[in-house]
C-alpha cells in the first residue's frame, strides 16, 4: 500500500518533544522478558507526564511463548498480573487493557484486525490535530502497522514512540521487535507517521541494572515493588557479574523527560530484506535516538516506585 506524504514541515514540528502531559497508548509485549513490566509501572506511576489511555498486548514468539497468538495472551494477562499490584492506579485501567494480534502481518498491505487495533483507530481519530495521541510501542509493531493500513487518515492524530531496531551504524537491525514481523516494521519506516525511534544495540543497550540494585530499589517498594524484583530474579539463574538491559524505559523515559535522551531528525531507513538498514536521503523525516540517561531514567523510576509504597 502506498501512502500519500505527510507535509515535511509538519513532521519535523510533530517529532518535537512534548511541552506537557501527553495522552498515551502503550502497546507492549509484557511477558517477553522482564523490561515491558517495568516500562507499564512506571508510565503508571508517571500521570505528571504520561497519561495512560490504554494498554494493548502484543504479540511475541521466543522461548516464553508458543507463537504470535499465545504471546499475545501471555502479555494480556500479564498487564492485569501489574496492574492488581498497582492499587492508586490498577482498577481504573482495566477496562481499557485490550487484546492485540495472534498473528504477523501476512504481507505490508494486509492488516490483521483487532481489539488492540480498533481501540488505537478510534481514539486515534477522536484527537485533535493539535493534541495528537502518543502510541508508545515497546513490541512487535503489528498492532500499529494493522491500524495504519486500516485507517491511515491516524498519521495525523499520532506520534508513534517505538523500541525497534539497532543504531543505525550497526551492521544489521535484527532486533527482536522488529525482526519478529518484517512486514509490519517495514509499514511504519514507509508510511511517513511521525516516528520517534529507539534503536537497541548502540543506544540502549547500556540500560542496565543488577540484583544487588533492585534489591536495594526495587525489593520491598510494595507489592508492585516485590513483583518486579522476583521477575527480574527468576529470569537469570546466575547473579555473579551479570546485569540485565531494562530496554523498555528509555521511550517512557524520553516523555518524562526529553533531556534525558538525545535525538537526531534523519530521514527514514528503509528495511531490506537482509534484516539491515539501507539509507535514502529523500526520504521522510523521523527522530532517532543517539543516546539515553541511564542514571537519571533509573533514578526517577526508584524514586517513583519508593513514593507508591510510602504510606500517604
Amino acid at each position: 500500500m502506498r501512502f500519500p506524504p505527510l507535509d515535511r514541515q509538519f513532521l519535523i514540528d510533530r517529532l518535537q518533544p512534548p511541552s506537557g502531559p501527553v495522552r498515551t497508548v502503550l502497546d507492549t509485549d509484557t511477558y517477553n522478558e522482564v523490561d515491558d513490566q517495568f516500562a507499564v509501572v512506571y508510565a503508571l506511576l508517571s500521570p505528571e507526564r504520561v497519561r495512560v489511555e490504554a494498554l494493548h498486548a502484543a504479540p511475541f514468539h521466543n522461548s516464553r511463548s508458543t507463537g504470535p497468538g499465545d504471546g499475545m495472551e501471555k502479555s494480556f494477562e500479564e498487564i492485569h498480573r501489574l496492574l492488581e499490584r498497582l492499587p492508586a492506579v490498577g482498577p481504573a485501567k482495566k477496562e481499557s487493557v485490550k487484546r492485540g494480534s495472534t498473528q504477523w502481518l501476512p504481507s505490508e498491505g494486509v492488516p490483521v484486525e483487532s481489539e488492540a487495533t480498533a481501540d488505537l483507530i478510534e481514539r486515534a481519530l477522536a484527537s485533535s490535530p493539535n493534541d495528537p495521541l502518543y502510541v508508545v510501542a515497546i513490541g512487535a509493531i503489528t498492532n500499529v502497522a494493522s491500524a495504519l493500513l486500516l485507517e491511515p487518515e491516524i498519521r495525523r492524530r499520532i506520534v508513534l514512540v517505538w523500541l525497534g531496531g539497532h543504531a543505525l551504524h550497526w551492521p544489521d537491525t535484527r532486533e527482536f521487535n522488529l525482526r519478529q514481523d518484517p512486514a509490519a516494521s517495514k509499514v511504519v519506516l514507509d508510511c511517513g507517521v511521525p516516528l520517534v525511534l529507539f534503536p537497541c544495540m548502540g543506544v540502549v543497550s547500556h540500560l542496565h541494572t543488577t540484583k544487588p540494585e533492585m534489591a536495594e530499589h526495587v525489593q520491598g517498594k510494595g507489592a508492585i515493588g516485590d513483583y518486579l524484583f522476583q521477575t527480574y530474579s527468576d529470569y537469570h539463574t546466575d547473579h555473579f557479574a551479570y546485569s540485565k538491559q531494562i530496554w523498555d524505559l528509555a521511550p517512557m523515559g524520553w516523555l518524562v523527560n526529553p533531556e534525558w535522551a538525545q535525538m537526531d531528525v534523519v530521514s527514514a531507513p528503509r528495511l531490506t530484506d537482509s534484516v539491515s538498514w539501507a539509507f535514502d536521503e529523500s526520504r521522510h523525516p523521523i527522530s532517532c535516538a543517539r543516546h539515553v540517561d541511564r542514571d537519571g531514567i533509573f533514578r526517577d523510576l526508584f524514586l517513583k516506585l519508593d513514593k507508591a509504597a510510602s504510606p500517604h
